[in-house]
């Protein structure tokens, strides 16, 4: 599952590219992690919202709520019965604007990111879901299917790349239509193995000029 992601492109570009109306000009990090703030296109608009819907529990030792989580990936086969995304699949879909997402690979206590992208596409769309929360405004969720063969040695799921055709088809189209769109991804990917370690110290938001 993916828990990193890259969108190292200005707002500009994403509102040029997706065709999207908006004015969003704040700070938003190049690697995004869960709870942290990153642009998507909703309803024919570049916003910023939380990456991650917002899951509460309680302690085991004193019963007390605990800070909520972010659950930042939703499985295709989980949109249409699960109470947390049935909702948002039906009637709150999204693009994520993403650069290249990352991986865990490696034995654990080792584990190194391993980067993957698509050949001559800078930027390119991810299928996502939205929701109003409480705790941290607007929040969003990578839509995940099956892991194509290129990645099947580092981890069995993927983030859904929908094809430029096929974006206002998963935002506007009807929940079988948008569910049609949720298959594995046949096209080439590049892999980047780097050296990093998985647990590498978090980079801070930051403007994109």
């Amino acid at each position: 599952m993916c828990n990193l992601y890259r969108m190292t492109k200005p707002a500009d570009a994403v509102r040029s590219l997706f065709r999207a109306r908006g004015n969003v000009a704040p700070n938003f990090a190049a690697e995004v992690y869960p709870k942290y703030t990153g642009l998507v296109v909703a309803e024919g608009e570049v916003r910023t919202m939380t990456w991650g819907f917002p899951r509460h529990a309680v302690s085991k030792k004193t019963g007390k709520p605990l800070k909520p989580t972010a659950t930042n990936n939703a499985r295709d086969d989980k949109l249409r019965g699960n109470p947390m995304w049935r909702d948002s699949f039906r009637d709150r879909r999204c693009l994520i604007p993403v650069t290249a997402w990352a991986e865990a690979e490696g034995a654990a206590g080792a584990m190194t990111r391993t980067w993957y992208s698509l050949p001559n596409q800078e930027l390119f769309a991810v299928a996502g879901i939205w929701r109003p929360t409480d705790e941290w405004g607007n929040a969003y969720s990578m839509v995940m299917v099956d892991g194509c063969e290129q990645m099947a040695d580092v981890h069995d799921r993927m983030p859904t790349i929908l094809a430029p055709e096929n974006w206002e088809r998963w935002t506007d189209g009807t929940p079988d239509e948008a569910f049609s769109l949720l298959r594995i991804w046949e096209g080439p990917l590049i892999v980047d193995r780097t050296d990093v370690p998985w647990f590498a110290r978090a980079s801070a938001p930051a403007p994109l000029l």
